[in-house]
């Protein structure tokens, strides 16, 4: 079996996108390419055949790879909620909370379990890609560390370094990398590639050459930046590309940037409307009066983010733009939020409590410790769909009567005596055309129909295609033991 494993100089250097495209050129030269991120710190979650759950960005990775989700592929996954804490999922499954103050010695034993998913991944492919996490530079990490170097040596994976040239200073990043770390870790890096130039990498050869004798590594290329990384599904990072108006002709969709805000993928399709711009709303900023719909995005803490939205004045907002004729969206968390009350007896986001919700849906919402992680699909607004569901919690009232989609398993969300106000738990539902096209007619905007997972593919394609142009894949390949 082969493994080659991606670490880069820091956070959202590209990591995931990277192991994506090499995914995709793998599965594209024929090789049987699987994904793993042993330790993932994300609120951005998918949902696994077998009902577990596992990052989204490995979800994308498993999908260029052409295979099925499953939670050998992401075996530790932390989710952070309030308090300073973070659910631990082990294998697709909750396991407990950690605090920040015993997260070093509680990942320590979770070693055997990430060496065993990652064995059982081997021993079905012709090639595993493995993503760190963060970089290894942050050695004060270094002790029980189980996502980059810990499992590199665990392993006996050769490690690429990936260094990103669009935030500036990669000389001294991937040079500096090599300088802090033991001499133990840094011979298990076998090379570095340089992610998101701009511009004519000619002007870059003295650099890369200045890269390659400072670290005493070999370079694998540069990659230029790649327009159609656009058009794939965010990543954890929430990156406010867009102003807070919408410019002429265009309908205004606002999203509240929650602290815990989780699964903002759901509104990737809309971004790719023509007819839509869609503004996420930052801290210290009011919902702008002339958003057409308001989405409330999921949630890893409903009743702490709850709070947060109340003491930023947004509900004022919210309920204001509702009184206008808005229109108003809740998906998961954010349904909850639009209810009666969210009470969480248990405690199992904070101190047991209980809140007054917005108002909006005659709902109500008792959290529980069964964690609902299925696959769906459907029909809602009168057109099918496929999603997901991933929430902790039970939701009802008069409102629930009129449910938003009639799944294969039952009703689901709410809709207000108004019509304005739509509530679900279906996350990935807007990727569906004809969901999509239904609650942008609504809206008075002509949706352009596309098939998101159709343009997520070609992504993938346009993707594998630069970093074969531009990368030493069959060196890469090599380095890993795999077929060139």
């Amino acid at each position: 079996m082969a493994g080659l494993m991606l670490q880069g100089t820091g956070s959202d250097v590209g990591k995931s996108v990277l192991v994506a495209g090499l995914c995709r050129a793998a599965a594209n030269r024929g090789l049987r390419v699987l994904p793993c991120k042993p330790q993932n710190m994300s609120n951005n979650a998918a949902v696994t055949p077998e009902g577990g759950e596992i990052g989204r960005a490995q979800a994308l990775q498993a999908l260029a790879a052409r295979a099925p989700l499953h939670v050998d592929m992401n075996p530790v996954l932390l989710k952070p909620q309030a308090d300073r804490t973070s659910q631990l999922v082990v294998h697709g499954q909750v396991r407990g909370t950690l605090g920040a103050a015993n997260f070093r010695e509680a990942r320590r034993p979770l070693l055997p379990e990430v060496l065993a998913s990652y064995r059982r991944l081997e021993a079905r492919c012709d090639l595993v890609i493995v993503e760190g996490a963060g970089s290894p530079a942050e050695i004060n990490l270094r002790a029980g560390d189980i996502a980059n170097m810990g499992f590199a040596r665990a392993t006996g994976t050769p490690v690429v370094l990936a260094g990103d040239i669009d935030r500036g200073g990669v000389i001294a990043a991937v040079a500096g990398t090599r300088a802090v770390l033991d001499p133990a870790d840094a011979a298990m890096i076998r090379g570095f590639l340089i992610n998101k130039f701009r511009g004519d990498p000619a002007l870059f050869a003295d650099g890369y050459d200045a890269i390659a004798r400072l670290s005493g590594w070999r370079g694998f290329g540069v990659l230029p930046w790649v327009p159609a990384v656009a058009h794939l599904p965010s990543e954890d990072a929430v990156v406010l590309e867009r102003g807070l108006g919408a410019r002429a002709g265009k309908r205004l969709v606002a999203c509240p940037i929650l602290p815990r805000i989780a699964n903002f993928d759901d509104l990737d399709p809309l971004r790719q409307e023509p007819g839509v711009e869609v503004a996420m709303i930052p801290p210290g900023t009011p919902i702008p009066a002339g958003a057409t719909l308001v989405v409330l995005p999921g949630s890893k803490a409903t009743l702490a983010d709850l709070a947060f939205l109340r003491q930023e004045g947004w509900d004022i907002d919210i309920l204001a733009h509702h009184r206008r004729g808005g229109a108003v969206l809740g998906i998961c968390g954010g349904y909850q939020m639009l209810g009666r009350s969210v009470a969480d007896p248990l405690g199992l986001e904070g101190p047991p409590g209980e809140a007054p919700g917005l108002g909006l849906l005659d709902v109500a919402t008792v959290l529980g410790d069964r964690k609902a992680l299925r696959e769906v699909a459907g029909t809602g607004l009168g057109a099918a769909f496929t999603g997901y569901e991933m929430h902790m919690g039970v939701t009802t009232g008069p409102d629930a009567a009129r449910p938003f989609a009639r799944l294969e398993s039952g009703d689901d969300g709410a809709v207000s005596a108004d019509g304005l106000v739509l509530g679900t738990y279906c996350h990935g539902l807007l990727a569906a055309p004809g969901l999509r096209g239904a609650l942008l007619g609504r809206l008075g905007v002509q949706s352009e129909g596309f098939d998101q997972s159709a343009r997520v593919d070609a992504a993938l394609d346009a993707l594998a295609d630069a970093i074969e142009r531009h990368l030493d894949v069959d060196g890469l390949l090599a380095l890993a033991g795999g077929a060139a």
